[in-house]
């Protein structure tokens, strides 16, 4: 396992240690039509909604079920072709890097108790042909700082992933939504954002796109706006934790300053290179959960528990016992 530190991003930055970064490529467009092979998950964030459960744990370790929020991030990244899981984390994430480590006093207690279907669950988490690496990003300057933390172990000629794991997204027997989002960038090679639309009254919590429709479930992005007020946003299409961005992004966020809130924000860095690239929006099929919102947490927990192999049945026959008066309305509330 390979650690990369964050203060490699400052000499980035400053263009000192790695100036190679900095090299332009003419024909970026023809370039950007290649395999995406490297997942970005930013993790420095301090969890602040979760407190006092996030004080010393990772949210992204929430579990949903039996699986922590970053491991459903991770099967995604690698189902949609991911060979490199770069995870950007901050101070007491520890636990990150250690559930895709090896636990060998672990595995080997498994083994002697005969549990071998709890043994191959913890030994695949992450398949062998994958690698990961860990970047410490010092402290959380937004998303866009997130990202450009990973800057020294991605290429100048490849487009990457970013997954924000407390978007918890179902798929609903649609395929992924990183899956789907990769079929669109077949034909549509250039940065592509998840969308879906939102009440008009709750755009103020989201990056807005204004856009053209592309045909099908394709968005051609004319501009965005970060947390617009309902009166000022352009539509109701908010961007979601699932990105496949361009090198150009990536170069874009060593000038992009602080914006809203004080932080980078990686839809500044995006929203700088629309006209110089293709920039798309992607409308998913699948239910996203917020798992960053305590609601959006339970409504994922009971989701997800209501499907599992070995609970759906009793887990749905004890909610009926519970409280059968709101069986259906649970239900249309998950839909």
């Amino acid at each position: 396992m390979v650690c990369v530190y964050g203060r490699l991003y400052g000499q980035w930055m400053q263009g000192t240690e790695h100036p190679w970064k900095f090299q332009i490529l003419d024909q970026e467009a023809i370039m950007y039509q290649g395999h995406v092979r490297k997942a970005v998950f930013p993790m420095a964030g301090l969890g602040t909604r979760f407190l006092p459960a996030t004080k010393a744990s990772p949210k992204e370790m929430l579990p949903i079920v039996d699986k922590p929020l970053v491991q459903y991030a991770v099967e995604e990244a690698v189902a949609a072709g991911a060979e490199m899981l770069i995870f950007v984390t901050g101070r007491n994430k520890r636990a990150i890097e250690d559930h895709f480590d090896r636990a060998p006093e672990l595995e080997q207690a498994l083994e002697r108790k005969g549990r071998l279907t709890q043994l191959k669950a913890i030994r695949d988490i992450v398949p062998a042909s994958v690698a990961s690496v860990h970047v410490r990003q010092p402290e959380a300057l937004g998303l866009g700082h997130a990202v450009a933390c990973a800057a020294p172990v991605l290429d100048d000629d490849e487009p990457f992933f970013v997954i924000l794991a407390d978007d918890l997204i179902d798929p609903d027997g649609n395929g992924y939504c990183l899956q789907q989002m990769v079929q669109a960038y077949e034909t549509h090679p250039g940065s592509i954002l998840a969308v879906q639309r939102v009440e008009p009254s709750m755009t103020a919590s989201y990056g807005i796109i204004d856009s053209t429709a592309d045909g099908g479930r394709l968005h051609r992005i004319r501009g965005l706006v970060e947390k617009p007020q309902p009166a000022r946003a352009p539509s109701n299409l908010a961007i979601v934790g699932r990105y496949i961005l361009t090198p150009r992004v990536l170069r874009a966020l060593s000038h992009t300053g602080s914006g809203k809130g004080g932080e980078i924000q990686l839809t500044d860095a995006i929203a700088s290179v629309i006209g110089q690239e293709s920039v798309s929006g992607y409308e998913f099929l699948g239910t996203r959960y917020d798992c960053g919102d305590k609601l959006g947490y339970l409504k994922a927990t009971v989701s997800f528990g209501l499907k599992h192999p070995e609970l759906s049945g009793p887990f749905s026959e004890w909610l009926g016992i519970q409280a059968p008066a709101f069986k259906e309305p649970i239900k249309s509330a998950l839909r």
